[in-house]
């Protein structure tokens, strides 16, 4: 499902770019409804163990992911900009403190020939470069779960 990955590397922010073999329409939707992101959020080996969200512009979200030694980790933001198909601002942030800085997320979704879409996710600002590789695999190896789920019935 995926044709490119790019991740291009600032010293304080990230950039993830894919395309993938779906629409807009449905990539944007599995990123927004709770039931979805159950399903695929977090890194590779990473389940999700709540996933709250009040999608509209000011609303909040929280989730908790736990590692496969059982460890829990809450992150928790607010939508700042929601374009209905087409792109997402919220901040994030972990609850525990961890990197000590909120950074802001976008997340688009630009449709491309043949029912395609290019996805865009960029994260900034982070306070140190160890910052920002520590969330490179997790981002990269969760839009991998995204392919993959994308991919099953259960994402239509």
């Amino acid at each position: 499902m995926t044709a490119t990955d790019a991740t291009v590397l600032q010293d304080d922010e990230l950039l993830i770019e894919r395309i993938f073999d779906a629409p807009p329409e449905l990539v944007f939707r599995v990123w927004t409804k709770p039931e979805h992101l159950m399903r695929w959020w977090g890194p590779k080996d990473f389940t999700v163990t709540a996933f709250e969200q009040d999608f509209r512009v000011g609303g909040a979200y929280r989730s908790c992911i736990r590692d496969p030694s059982g460890g829990d980790h809450w992150m928790a933001g607010v939508y700042r900009e929601i374009v209905d198909g087409e792109r997402i601002i919220m901040t994030f942030r972990w609850e525990d403190g961890a990197f000590d800085v909120d950074n802001l997320v976008t997340v688009t979704f630009a449709r491309l020939a043949g029912g395609r879409t290019l996805f865009r996710f960029h994260q900034a600002p982070f306070a140190t470069v160890e910052a920002r590789d520590s969330h490179t695999g997790g981002w990269a190896s969760l839009v991998d779960k995204l392919v993959a789920y994308l991919a099953t019935e259960d994402a239509r």
